[in-house]
């Protein structure tokens, strides 16, 4: 997911089993060679790793908990996640977030990379790698030190939208792609074989029509919604619903209240992190803009975790979760 600064401006508005089994984080053995190069592709480009990292320094809570869930707490530093985002309390894998050590808790830089003696950092475009706040995978290569980009965040990259990588395959890509620059691929298709099993499970009994669903993050003058190349979307699909925005050529991005109202979602899938969810739900319920949408009026507003909304390996158990629900309400 790829966020804006999180300045709640609420004028608009009227002024997730394979998590148990990974949730204590397995150790892993390496399945091969660790002083072996080993070559992937990152963003469409060859990326050759000379040896297994040892002191990786990870972002945000979706792509360490991708980490952890392939047993790479030993092969971690530490780790980067913004204290407003939570998460981590309730996580599967919150044994390995005590056992490797929070750097920051705001935004990623060179300065917390460097002091960390980092040899590999796990990012992605504009979410974590910024040439405005001077960390690159370019920067750190004149340092010495490799990278990775989040496959969500590719289009980005190259500021292509054609170049947008459907959701799952990039979660699966960047499994497969760390299973192998780590040396733990069994375990990786593990992962991807589990993911998908829920992502079966999660379709299953759903209605010939889809139901309309909307995925929105903050508030502020415009909505911040889910678009095609979001793993939110793929969690909707799978669940048995359409997300109204999936026509949105981006991971996230803004778009006017008149397009959401027009959607008239019968779900609204609200991010839950911040703000609490009943403020946020209050909030929809009493805007006079949104009075006449099939959600606010059956009040069909649904939480989801922000850590299970991120590309990592929550979004298998996150579909099943919301299928239940529209199950539930009869969709």
């Amino acid at each position: 997911m790829i966020r804006r600064s999180p300045v709640y401006r609420l004028v608009a508005l009227g002024t997730v089993a394979l998590l148990a089994g990974t949730g204590c984080g397995a150790t892993v053995e390496p399945e091969a060679s660790t002083a072996e190069p080993v070559t992937v592709t990152n963003c469409g480009k060859q990326v050759t790793y000379d040896r297994v990292p040892e002191r990786a320094v990870v972002y945000d809570i979706g792509m360490t908990e991708m980490m952890f869930s392939l047993g790479l707490a030993p092969h971690m530093r530490g780790w980067v996640i913004n204290k407003i985002y939570g998460g981590i309390d309730d996580s599967p894998y919150r044994a390995d977030f005590a056992k490797v050590e929070r750097l920051g808790d705001s935004r990623i830089n060179l300065e917390i990379v460097l002091n960390a003696k980092a040899d590999w950092v796990f990012a992605g475009h504009n979410h974590g790698f910024v040439e405005s706040r001077g960390i690159t995978p370019a920067i750190l290569a004149k340092n010495g030190i490799a990278s990775y980009l989040l496959t969500e965040t590719c289009a980005k990259a190259d500021e292509n939208p054609t170049a947008v990588v459907p959701p799952v395959e990039a979660l699966y890509t960047d499994l497969r792609n760390l299973g192998r620059i780590f040396r733990v691929s069994d375990r990786a298709e593990e992962i991807v074989a589990d993911t998908q099993r829920r992502f079966d499970a999660a379709g299953a009994g759903k209605p010939a029509t889809p139901a309309r669903v909307l995925v929105t993050d903050v508030y502020e003058d415009k909505p911040y919604v889910a678009g095609r190349a979001s793993i939110s979307t793929t969690i909707v699909e799978k669940a048995g619903g359409r997300s109204v925005t999936s026509d949105v050529q981006n991971t996230w991005a803004s778009v006017g209240w008149e397009t959401v109202v027009a959607a008239d979602p019968e779900v609204i899938v609200v991010t839950d992190y911040e703000i609490p969810f009943a403020q946020k739900k209050a909030l929809l319920m009493n805007a006079p803009q949104m009075k006449n949408v099939t959600a606010v009026r059956k009040g069909q507003i649904y939480p989801i975790d922000f850590a299970a909304a991120m590309a990592g390996p929550r979004v298998g158990t996150a579909a099943e979760e919301l299928a239940t629900y529209l199950r539930s309400i009869g969709r």
